[in-house]
């Protein structure tokens, strides 16, 4: 049989890790990569020479162990010797100066790993460290002290988390003056005192005992259930970050509290070792009394992070633990009382201790994604914080506020892609309500482009871009954005779902299908638009139950939702069930009573026949056709510029004979084409754009004839309705030239008649 009992030894503990890392990877990500590559390569070298051996080297920490002190400690000092030569030929912002602590300690084998108190202590005692510096405990002290030629300071005791009694730290003093000098260390205490101290320690320790039998025990935590998950559990690590408790008295620090939940969740979302639950489904969980089993279950995790945070003037408290569901044990917990100016290295602590007690040693392009990239300004950390806060209030106030607090981000910070990617969601979230479409469409796309420009990086400003592509119909532009952002982001839901909505349009439903199951999977209480852009996919696919299902989903969330109500219908007549199909087209128009199968065309389908399956359902189950003015012709469209001079929309052209329309754009999208509106006495050409407000494709060519018109004014017909053209008049013989601009991406509409 074989022994399973964990190994036991007593080691010498190494534990390094650079100060100021986040800082240096936000500067220069690319130099601060190669460096520490280099500097990690003189470590291993050095470790291994001493009879040492590399644990792990997760993010910017190197973890060690010896089987002796003194080769531990002689080894530190030629590792801080050699970086400090390293170091004297770089530039002094980009020096990378190394903290070791070294411990005494009892720890646990198994396979490749140790674990044990002796391993915590180390990571302590290497936060005490100057950086360049050395410290270590009694233990170690005693081992080495008459050994080296380096002079120590006592530094005190110092209380170590989960570890019964103070350890006593020494600082090692590298230069030269100091060898064999020990400073600071605590007079040794006469002997007549031993009887008496032991036993006040023997009192205090049956005291102990005694309190212990009677105290009440805190309750242990329940273990989750792997049968009552509600989705299997993921092969990687899976964690849901839960949002911390505001104990501040002050209830508008929520912010503060949501805002850290959010940056660790972001930060572990950024590597493809882990699956991470979103933030829309952990926060559901906020402000209620829930226990970590029915989390893990619910969401189908293994671990839970939970914690809170006091804020006190310019200081803050902030507590994290870290649960094992499946056990009922906690991996982690600490507490950190700092300034608030520490917020940002308390966010990169606590992430990295949640991917070292998940044993995940990531890549260096996920530590330059989790780390890099930061600014260390207070403020701007505060302004993101208040701006997700406000995203997720979702309400027209709030999203002016949004919009104020990126123009003051940009204001202060102009080469940080945050500023300008928070200003794009802004646009974009007026552009999609109506309010002037086509100026903010366009504000949307350029500063989502300048994000770009500043951090290419950036998952978040890919999937937005992608969104914009989409709605101006170029699919494939729309697509390759979205595969960017995943890449970038692999626990994106919101960017796995803007792929999957993608991909439903573009007439890849199956890819649709997977990516938008995926964005579920990640975000278990999702909005209504993933179920609604599934039961899309499933339509198109020919799965007709499994997209009513989805559609049905989407309606119970958003009752209001008049796509959802669409998407039931179509599918209701689709499968022969006419009469449900006839209920439901009623809802739709008691919804919105103007709507319209042609309405369908505002949809940015790249294929036609998936927009004409869904028009010819709602067709069948009585839906009206179209709503116009007067009667149509179609016209002759093709390539064309001219443009000259002002034109005034309250002036009438007289013409008689037969003429040819002919239509140029930028633009190059049209769905019935052309067409002569009469109303009133008074002719019109009517062009309607195809789709939504912006829809660039190829362009096309479709003949017809207008007869005798009387032209008053060029109307155009976009998502937002029919509207007067503006913009200049050209008079060429029998030629007249009519040029409309549209205040979005540049688009130019010619329309040009011309005498037969």
């Amino acid at each position: 049989m074989v022994d399973t009992r964990m190994q036991r030894k007593l080691r010498a503990i190494f534990s390094a890790d650079v100060k100021g890392y986040s800082k240096l990877m936000g500067d220069d990500d690319e130099h601060t990569i190669n460096t520490i590559s280099a500097y990690r390569k003189i470590m291993a070298e050095r470790i291994a020479a001493h009879q040492g051996r590399v644990v792990d080297a997760p993010g910017d920490n190197v973890l060690a162990e010896f089987s002796g002190a003194l080769n531990a400690v002689v080894c530190a000092v030629e590792i801080q010797k050699e970086l400090e030569n390293q170091n004297s030929s770089l530039p002094e912002d980009r020096r990378m100066d190394f903290r070791i602590g070294i411990n005494l300690g009892d720890i646990v084998h198994r396979k490749d790993r140790i674990y044990g108190d002796g391993v915590n202590v180390a990571a302590r005692i290497e936060s005490l460290a100057d950086p360049g510096g050395i410290c270590i405990s009694r233990g170690i002290f005693d081992q080495v002290k008459h050994k080296v030629q380096q002079g120590f300071e006592y530094l005190g005791e110092h209380s170590v988390k989960n570890v019964a009694e103070p350890i006593r730290i020494y600082r090692l003093l590298l230069a030269s003056e100091f060898e064999g000098r020990i400073i600071g260390e605590p007079a040794t205490k006469s002997s007549i005192k031993k009887p008496a101290t032991i036993a006040i320690g023997l009192i205090l320790f049956l005291s102990l005992a005694i309190l212990l039998m009677f105290y009440p025990r805190p309750p242990t935590i329940d273990p989750a259930s792997l049968g009552k998950m509600a989705f299997p559990l993921p092969e990687k690590p899976s964690i849901a970050v839960l949002p911390f408790d505001n104990m501040s008295d002050d209830p508008k620090q929520e912010y503060l509290s949501d805002g850290i939940s959010e940056e660790i969740i972001s930060s572990l979302s950024k590597t493809d070792q882990l699956f991470v639950i979103a933030r829309n489904s952990s926060f559901t969980y906020k402000g209620k009394p829930v226990k970590v089993k029915q989390v893990a279950e619910e969401l189908g995790v293994r671990y839970v992070l939970e914690g809170s945070i006091r804020k006190s003037e310019e200081r803050v408290r902030i507590t994290a633990q870290l649960i094992d569901a499946l056990s009922g044990h906690h991996l982690w917990a600490e507490r950190y009382d700092r300034e608030l100016t520490e917020i940002f290295t308390l966010q990169d602590d606590i992430t990295k201790e949640i991917v070292t007690a998940l044993r995940i040693k990531l890549t260096q392009g996920e530590q330059a994604r989790i780390w890099g990239q930061k600014s260390d300004n207070l403020d701007l950390l505060l302004k993101r914080m208040e701006a997700v806060s406000l995203w997720n209030k979702g309400t027209r106030e709030a999203m002016v506020e949004f919009g104020r607090i990126a123009n003051e981000y940009i204001d202060t910070a102009p080469e940080d892609a945050y500023g300008y990617r928070t200003l794009a969601w802004y646009h974009w979230f007026f552009a999609m309500y109506g309010d002037s479409p086509l100026e903010h469409g366009r504000k949307a796309y350029e500063a989502a482009q300048k994000a770009l420009s500043i951090d290419e990086s950036d998952a978040n400003s890919h999937s937005l871009l992608g969104g914009i592509y989409l709605m101006m119909r170029q699919h494939e532009k729309a697509i390759a954005e979205g595969k960017i952002a995943i890449s970038l982001n692999p626990n994106g839901a919101f960017d796995y779902g803007i792929l999957g909505l993608t991909m439903s349009y573009a007439g890849k439903v199956k890819e649709g299908i997977y990516h938008l199951k995926k964005a579920i999977r990640l975000d278990p209480f999702p909005e209504n638009y993933h179920y609604l852009n599934l039961g899309r996919c499933y339509l198109l696919n020919g799965q007709y139950e499994e997209s009513l299902e989805q559609y049905k989903k989407a309606l119970h969330l958003a009752p209001d939702n008049m796509l959802s109500q669409i998407g039931i219908t179509a599918v209701y007549s689709l499968m022969g069930r006419d009469e449900e199909a006839r209920r439901e087209a009623k809802k739709i128009l008691e919804i919105n009573p103007g709507w319209t199968v042609e309405d369908v065309t505002k949809a940015p389908f790249k294929n036609q026949d998936d927009a004409q399956l869904f028009m010819d359902a709602l067709r069948k189950a009585g839906l009206p056709e179209k709503q116009l003015i007067g009667r149509q012709d179609k016209a002759f469209i093709k390539n064309r510029s001219n443009s000259t001079e002002r034109f005034s929309n309250t002036g009438v052209i007289d013409l008689s004979g037969e003429w040819d329309a002919i239509y140029d754009s930028k633009f190059l999208g049209v769905s019935n084409d052309i067409i002569k509106i009469t109303q009133n006495g008074d002719d019109f050409i009517g062009i309607k754009l195809m789709g939504s407000k912006w829809v660039p494709k190829g362009s096309e060519t479709i003949k017809g004839k207008l007869e005798k018109n009387r032209i008053k004014s060029i109307y155009l017909k976009t998502g937002q309705g029919w509207g007067p053209a503006k913009g200049q008049l050209n008079k060429e013989g029998d030629e007249i030239a009519l040029e409309q601009h549209l205040d979005a991406f540049g688009i130019t509409i010619d329309v040009t008649l011309t005498r037969k």
